[in-house]
């Protein structure tokens, strides 16, 4: 190719799009290696500036001359950045005019740009372009960790396989000679699917998953145990934030201040005792702080026209004695003895359903005597994986109902990020000139994160939103970052899922996901987004802070796979007859 003969030309110069004439399309090509819309051309301008693009489309326009059809094609391609004085950065805005000539980069050309657009310590690796096999593509780790990360892509396009592609990466990569790097990976596993692809990770599933629910807040408690269509609901909120409050500074009598949402113990079975007692008793109607307690410490003839005059306590002695047991009160049939406070049937239902959720063999993960008893220090090591010294922690949430999924999911996301606020306070403290105030920073990975952190305003999702959203607002400052993975981008909250700074948006053939993605990804970003819908198992846009050019990548595949494999229906069909143990399954099935 010659400047005096071009075979190729820029014809049109857009803001985002470049058009080039090719005379001979056989011709324009490097060695054997094929044109193909995402490979990469380099256009040369005036002023020794080289303008990266991508080619978007080609089109063929027939001419006529001397009564001969010729044959022009024409190729669309998005500028992606300028080389000049040998370095690579993004925008095509520099681009003299006219351009000289165009020509196919070589692929040494391509690597460079990608190569060293990321310092050799800084450099993540787990996947390939897609077009050219051999054209590794790095991210910047750093840039890739501490900012959010989304994962997107319809079922059957390579999710999971992803997902456990880049932890496996990470928890293997390591800067030194030694046995176990400092990476630190919470997985939340709504479908059972990561044992298989972490066989060395600490796996947490119902059977020995204790959770206190003495650290549950607020909203969590009064979530799970209260009704909230209830008309008496108020009522119901008021006496047990009051009853939890003072079991509270019971139990702990060396704190000086005590609050509801204060993460301190207290006992649920004694709180159960106070609802009963709050909601049968009776009291004299002469002496309103005498309460009518059947015990040894006085009488009541139902017969006689006076009884006695009942237990004479204050409101704090009153709730203390009730937490110790279940008593028995006497009724009203005579005028002197009235119903107390709340015998008026107001916290009946309250009761009830408290003494089934508490009582419940489902929920004994949370209120189990195990939970009580686990120590604050306990439960933090555990989810963080200090008692088996693992990088990965797997949460397998798929025993755990479904009524307190979004609880559960809650309850963990907040002690991870309340420890990651502690600890930089603690550092802080310590030095307050230190630049890294988290020197053990934790990924949070949400599978099927539209499960738990919906676009909804139901109350059921109201915690977990609640504590997730937070983490996305506030989460990088303290260590603690988010990598969400769905098949329904769409119905994810927006607060939480435009704070992803990472995309790796695998095909998408809904439409709905589709523009809900495309919005939040720049729209210099051309046909690219347009090949979301086409892209192949394991291929993925990945697009973000992190990565010197939007791509189409080839995800690495992962060395240990997670068990998310397609059923083969029509091999097993094909197959005789298996017979099925339905004693077996009704008997876990009734777990």
């Amino acid at each position: 190719m010659t400047e005096d003969k071009l075979n190729a030309e820029v014809i049109a110069v857009f803001p985002n799009k470049v058009k080039i004439k090719v005379d001979k399309l056989e011709d324009f090509r490097i060695a054997d290696e094929s044109l193909r819309v995402g490979s990469y051309l380099k256009i040369y301008g005036n002023d020794n500036a080289i303008l990266m693009a991508i080619i978007e489309n080609f089109s063929i326009d027939v001419s006529e001359k001397n009564n001969e059809a010729i044959r022009t094609h024409i190729i669309e391609a998005s500028p992606l950045g300028i080389i000049k004085n040998g370095k690579f950065t993004r925008g095509g805005d520099d681009l003299t005019i006219p351009p000289k000539k165009v020509e196919p980069a070589t692929e040494e050309e391509i690597k460079k740009i990608y190569i060293e657009s990321v310092e050799d310590k800084e450099q993540f690796t787990f996947c390939s372009l897609s077009s050219n096999a051999n054209i590794r593509i790095p991210v910047n780790g750093n840039k890739f960790f501490n900012k959010h990360i989304a994962i997107v892509g319809s079922t059957g396009s390579g999710k999971s396989h992803t997902l456990s592609t880049i932890i496996q990466t990470a928890v293997n990569s390591k800067s030194g000679d030694f046995s176990l790097n400092n990476s630190h990976v919470i997985i939340f596993d709504i479908h059972s699917e990561y044992k298989s692809a972490f066989p060395d990770a600490n796996f947490i599933d119902i059977e020995n998953l204790k959770l206190p629910y003495w650290l549950l807040n607020s909203d969590e408690l009064e979530e799970v145990l209260l009704d909230t269509g209830e008309r008496d609901n108020y009522n119901q909120s008021s006496v047990f934030r009051k009853l939890v409050t003072e079991n509270k500074k019971k139990h702990n009598p060396d704190k000086t201040k005590i609050f509801y949402d204060s993460p301190l113990f207290f006992d649920i079975n004694e709180v159960q005792n106070a609802l009963y007692n709050l909601k049968n008793e009776t009291k004299n109607s002469k002496s309103s702080n005498r309460y009518m307690i059947v015990d040894d410490s006085y009488t009541c003839n139902d017969s006689s026209t006076t009884v006695d005059t009942g237990i004479l306590l204050n409101e704090e002695q009153r709730i203390d004695k009730y937490f110790n047991e279940e008593f028995q009160f006497h009724p009203t049939k005579n005028q002197n003895v009235t119903k107390g406070d709340y015998a008026e049937g107001t916290l009946d239902k309250f009761f009830v359903r408290f003494q089934e959720k508490i009582n419940q063999d489902r929920l004994t993960f949370l209120f189990g005597e195990e939970s009580k008893e686990i120590s604050f220090e306990d439960t933090l090591k555990n989810i963080l994986g200090y008692n088996s010294n693992s990088n990965v922690t797997v949460i397998d949430l798929s025993g755990v109902p479904f009524e307190v999924l979004s609880i559960t999911v809650s309850l963990i996301s907040r002690i991870v990020f309340e420890y990651g606020y502690i600890y930089k306070r603690l550092r802080n403290n310590i030095n307050p000139n230190e630049k890294i105030n988290n020197d053990i920073p934790i990924l949070l990975v949400y599978e099927e994160a539209h499960k738990y952190v919906p676009n909804s305003d139901l109350v059921k999702y109201r915690s977990s939103k609640k504590s997730i959203e937070r983490i996305a607002k506030e989460g990088r400052k303290y260590g603690v970052t988010l990598l969400l993975a769905s098949q329904r981008p769409s119905e994810i909250s927006e607060t939480i899922f435009s704070q992803c700074n990472n995309f790796i948006a695998m095909r998408l053939t809904n439409p709905v996901d589709q523009g809900y993605v495309k919005k939040l990804l720049p729209d210099s970003l051309g046909s690219l987004i347009e090949k979301m819908p086409s892209l192949k198992q394991g291929e993925a846009l990945l697009i973000g802070e992190s990565v010197i050019l939007p791509s189409i990548v080839q995800i690495d595949r992962c060395k240990n796979e997670p068990s998310s494999s397609d059923i083969p229906y029509w091999e097993l069909w094909k197959e005789e007859w298996k017979d099925m143990d339905i004693d077996k399954i009704k008997e876990e099935w009734y777990k």
